[in-house]
């Protein structure tokens, strides 16, 4: 097989340090060892494994060696010279068959560990295994579930897995900030998740504040965190609501790129009998159909009048109205509903209503 040859500048002055040596007998002085060590972590962020750095080191040794002066002008240098490459052959041969079976084992307690990760973090998130197991397992990777803990939830356009740039680049951000502190970043179905101590909610928040800064070069992000919750259970149910408020940003077309469940709850009330909100929609909005263009534009209306704080210039200027215009949406959605936005308890009941309708996808969709 083939062997890589290492890049020509690994060698550099590498020949002039093995003749002075040949000579004088000394050994490397400080700094030619930090440059040793310099090239080692070049090497290693350039991919280059550790295997090819030292055979490509023993290689070049074997082939100095003929040069070198203190070999050379050693007496009997001929046998000098033959015994001592075929030693170097010998060793380069045995050193590469070492690190090849040392790279070997590695890889394979790496694929190993990175299987009972993700097999960790699959029944961490959805609870599919014994409660005392899971807790057993988690200190493994520094968790103690028994303790309150908080899940966010990142996502962009694009997928991520545990080994993605930007999944690292958010994982070393948190690491230089608060150390290990018992965090776990992982990926689920393509997105950044973070389950931190119920007790650090600065953690949960620099996380946001960075996956958001690393996943904004895709486009657009959206963190959602879930509420703290005490034991094993708490991490699925902390993280089940910090999804449900990606999904419910969806259905809603919320604008925040940082969500919080503990501030959409009222959201889950209002769809937990859908049949009865169905059933408001089609009552309080249902007449809205009658109007030229149909209900759309005025369910936009409404929906850009409670944003704005029922502030009617405010709601024009998003709508590209003007303000003229905007009032008499206003006075015919009252006479269509018989229900005035400006009354406080009618207004209650069209903005439930309003709410029910972006939630269900009416009246895009029919009820």
């Amino acid at each position: 097989m083939a062997h890589r040859v290492i890049p020509a500048h690994y060698l550099d002055a590498y020949a002039e340090i093995l003749a002075e040596v040949s000579v004088t007998g000394r050994r490397l002085t400080r700094p030619e060892v930090d440059e040793r060590r310099e090239l080692g972590e070049q090497a290693a962020r350039e991919g280059l494994g550790l295997r090819e750095l030292i055979r490509g080191h023993l290689a070049a040794t074997r082939a100095f060696w003929l040069d070198l002066p203190g070999v050379a002008e050693a007496p009997g240098a001929r046998q000098v010279r033959s015994a001592a490459a075929c030693v170097l052959a010998a060793a380069e041969q045995a050193v590469d068959a070492l690190a090849e079976g040392y790279e070997r084992a590695q890889l394979v307690a790496v694929r190993r560990d990175e299987a009972a990760r993700r097999e960790f973090i699959d029944d961490l998130l959805h609870g599919r295994s014994d409660l005392g197991d899971l807790s057993a397992r988690a200190e493994r990777f520094g968790l103690q579930l028994a303790h309150t803990h908080t899940v966010a939830v990142a996502e962009s356009g694009q997928p991520h897995d545990d080994t993605h740039p930007l999944t690292r680049r958010v994982e070393t951000a948190l690491t230089a900030r608060f150390g290990q502190r018992q965090v776990l970043l992982t990926t689920k179905d393509g997105r950044l998740v973070c389950v931190v101590p119920g007790h650090h909610p600065d953690v949960v928040e620099y996380f946001a504040e960075q996956a958001r800064i690393a996943l904004s070069f895709e486009g657009s992000c959206r963190v959602a965190i879930g509420r703290a919750h005490p034991g094993p259970g708490g991490v699925v149910q902390s993280f089940e609501e910090a999804l449900s408020a990606l999904e419910l940003a969806d259905r809603m077309g919320l604008e925040p790129a940082v969500l919080r469940a503990s501030e959409l709850l009222v959201f889950p009330v209002l769809t937990r009998n859908q049949h009865a909100m169905a059933d408001l929609v089609r009552t309080v909005l249902g007449p809205l159909r009658e109007a030229r263009g149909g209900a759309g534009p005025l369910v936009r209306t409404l929906d850009a009048y409670f944003d704005a704080g029922c502030v009617s210039a405010e709601a024009a200027r998003q709508l590209a109205l003007s303000v003229r215009a905007f009032t008499y949406r206003l006075k015919r959605i009252a006479t269509l509903t018989g229900a005035d936005p400006a009354d406080p308890i009618q207004r209650y009941t069209l903005q439930t209503a309003v709410i029910g309708a972006r939630l269900l996808g009416w009246p895009e969709r029919e009820l």
